[in-house]
């Protein structure tokens, strides 16, 4: 059975639908590779799932240790190869983490590990550079 729906909608524009959910997104080819640049382009999606996959990682086992990360957020930068074929080269994702209490080292080690082992993370190509930073605070420190 399907999981998503995808129809090219011409324009260099595809629309996907979560079949499940009925949830929709819009692509758009890049300005820098003849589109309009008016939503994601795919190559912006994966590097989004990587971010995402790692936080969802992050708080499955941050939940299971009663650690609660709500408030934390990323930001993230898609970075192309200059050369041919073109690709993503890198991905850069800032981490600031927000949790509810103090975490000691081991934990911080134990959440961080769980990122670098999302789904996403083990399924994107070796040469696919995830640079990943990490900072933490208590959410009154926030």
């Amino acid at each position: 059975m399907p999981t998503i729906k995808t129809d090219y909608l011409g324009e260099l524009r595809t629309q996907a639908v979560h079949l499940q959910s009925g949830t929709q997104i819009l692509t758009d080819a890049p300005t820098d590779n003849q589109g309009r640049g008016e939503a994601f382009s795919p190559t912006d999606l994966v590097a989004a799932a990587l971010g995402s996959c790692m936080m969802t990682i992050m708080g499955i086992a941050a939940r299971r240790d009663g650690i609660d990360l709500q408030g934390s957020e990323m930001e993230i930068t898609k970075v192309m190869s200059p050369d041919a074929p073109r690709r993503i080269a890198r991905v850069e994702l800032e981490m600031k983490m927000i949790t509810d209490r103090e975490l000691s080292e081991p934990e911080h080690a134990k959440l961080e590990r769980a990122a670098h082992t999302c789904p996403v993370a083990l399924s994107l190509h070796p040469d696919v550079v995830q640079a990943v930073a990490f900072s933490w605070k208590v959410a009154q420190d926030a």
